[in-house]
């Protein structure tokens, strides 16, 4: 159970973060105040954009942590699989969370639901995983030894 209780609360931190009041308009305004702290004004030409990527970048990211807690809580449970089949499963889990997601966001009066989110949430976990599994080579390569597929 402790492997996959950070499964549990990213998938909690997923449908916290899938209500209207995540949506573009509630999420501009905190946005905007944080990324002007640190790099200074933005026109309000400008600023649509800006609020647009940071989104993006956090599906990108937090999905990527998805794919990680899945990643760790497959390899533990299932210590005998190689790094690649806890990896493929990691993005299946990651995939099926992605697409609830965008689903439960079609019936939101503020959210949007889009496959092309689901894609960017897949390769978010995927890059994420390129990077455990580039750490793991470097600095722990006797963890990916013995394994069996």
């Amino acid at each position: 159970m402790n492997a996959w209780l950070p499964v549990l609360l990213a998938v909690l931190v997923i449908a916290a973060e899938s209500t209207p009041a995540f949506g573009s308009e509630h999420t501009s305004a905190p946005l905007r105040w944080f990324f002007e702290h640190i790099f200074g004004p933005v026109p309000d030409w400008r600023w649509g954009s800006i609020h647009h990527f940071l989104r993006k970048t956090g599906h990108f990211i937090g999905y990527g942590l998805v794919g990680v807690t899945w990643l760790r809580a497959l390899w533990m449970t299932f210590d005998r699989w190689s790094f690649l089949r806890s990896s493929l499963l990691a993005i299946i889990g990651t995939a099926l969370i992605a697409s609830s997601d965008e689903i439960h966001q079609t019936f939101l009066p503020n959210r949007t639901g889009l496959f092309s989110d689901v894609i960017l949430d897949c390769c978010g976990a995927f890059v994420l995983q390129l990077l455990v599994y580039a750490a793991l080579r470097i600095f722990r390569p006797r963890i990916l030894v013995g394994q069996v597929d």
